[in-house]
């Protein structure tokens, strides 16, 4: 149950990287630089929070398997 909001979790954070980068952009006028950081700011943190997510249910799977 704890992973179903995963795909909600990656999208969000990849769209705020992205929207974030665009609104900089506006305000610098530094068109695709901003936009381009912040989707990959928002794949990074998509990423390693998937990864916090998942880690109690593998170490849980590797403590079964030591039995």
């Amino acid at each position: 149950m704890r992973l179903v909001g995963v795909g909600w979790y990656v999208g969000s954070c990849i769209m705020l990287g992205v929207f974030g980068g665009r609104w900089l952009d506006n305000k610098l006028n530094t068109k695709p630089v901003m936009v381009i950081a912040g989707l990959l700011l928002g794949i990074i943190t998509a990423f390693y929070g998937v990864y916090r997510m998942i880690l109690p249910n593998i170490n849980k799977k590797r403590n079964e398997g030591k039995r």
